[in-house]
Order: structure tokens, then sequence, then C-alpha cells
């Protein structure tokens, strides 16, 4: 029997709860970076074990359904089979769910190494919007503006 939270957890409604649900740890970074609170939700397990068990049940429920979760494994062979399996909503809300979860990881990289590099929280807000909406474009004008802040090229750390 299905009980009334599994009729709830919809492709549509986990979609909608993880973008609202994210905007709050966002807005830590964003505004209060260096706050214990912020260091316990973002720089540790919580966050990204939320997403992931997202991520699990929709994956589950995919195969589940029977929605062919190998053919995920063509999506590296073309651009055609990404099309295809992009088609399907819950491998669309995977991948999603996985562009969540890296870009939060990533603006929590940003946010915590500016502060390493005393980058001014202005420049550094704005990355992180940039990097919320884009996250690779973010990452890159990351990279250029610390390139100035810490008087150095550097690839790794």
């Amino acid at each position: 029997m299905i009980s009334q939270f599994e009729m709830y957890l919809t492709v549509e409604n986990i979609y909608f709860w993880t973008n609202i649900g994210v905007l709050p740890f966002w807005l830590l970074i964003i505004f209060i970076p260096n706050s214990k609170f912020t260091r316990i939700l973002i720089n540790s397990i919580i966050t990204p074990l939320i997403i992931a068990s997202a991520y699990v049940y929709v994956l589950y429920n995919a195969i589940l359904l029977d929605e062919q979760i190998f053919d995920i494994f063509n999506l590296y062979l073309d651009l055609e089979n990404l099309y295809t399996v992009f088609a399907t909503e819950s491998f669309l809300l995977v991948f999603w769910l996985h562009f969540l979860a890296l870009s939060l990881f990533l603006g929590s990289w940003i946010s915590l190494d500016g502060t390493k590099y005393a980058i001014p929280k202005v420049f550094t807000g704005v990355i992180l919007i940039l990097t919320y909406l884009t996250g690779p474009l973010g990452l890159v004008l990351y990279w250029f503006v610390r390139i100035f802040y810490s008087k150095k090229l550097g690839f790794h750390d």
C-alpha cells in the first residue's frame, strides 16, 4: 500500500522542493559564510546527504518503473543518446540533483577559499550568485579574481 508521503514524492515535487531547499544554504554561504551554523550545514556531510537521499530515491523509483536505468551509459556515445536519456523525467531529475549538489559544493569551496585569500564579500557574493545560476562560469570568474587577490597563478592548492 502506497502511503500518502510516497504519493507526494513525485518527480515534480522533488524538483520543486530541492530547488527551494538549496536556497537557504546558498544564502548562508553568501551572507554568513564564516558562522558555525553555516560550517555545520554546508561544510559537513548533512547537505550532500539530503540531496543524495533524493537522488537515490529518484533512481530507485526509476528502476522500479523499469525506465531502462542502464540506458544512462549510452549518453556518452553521442548527442542523440543524451536527448533520449534526458527525455525521461527521472533521469532529468537525477542529473539536476547532481548539478545542485556539485554547485553547492563548489559554492562552499569558493566561500572558504575567498575567506582564505581575503577576497571582499561583495566580489565573492556576486561570484556565488553566478555559480548558483551557472556553475562553471562562476568558477572561472572566481579563478580570475583569486589570481588577482592571491598574487599568484596556481592550478592547485
